[in-house]
């Protein structure tokens, strides 16, 4: 008896839409974040 490796689930184009939509928020999101960071810090200066 061989062992396989789980095989993933499937994802339908909604889903792998979804993950992509969720991940560039999320990194557009950072971007911004870190954005304000420093115009907050040159408007201390």
């Amino acid at each position: 008896m061989e062992k396989q490796p789980p095989q993933k689930p499937v994802k339908t184009a909604a889903q792998s839409r979804e993950a992509r939509l969720k991940e560039a928020l999320k990194a557009n999101m950072q971007k911004r974040k870190a954005q304000a960071r420093a115009r907050k810090a040159t408007d201390k200066e």
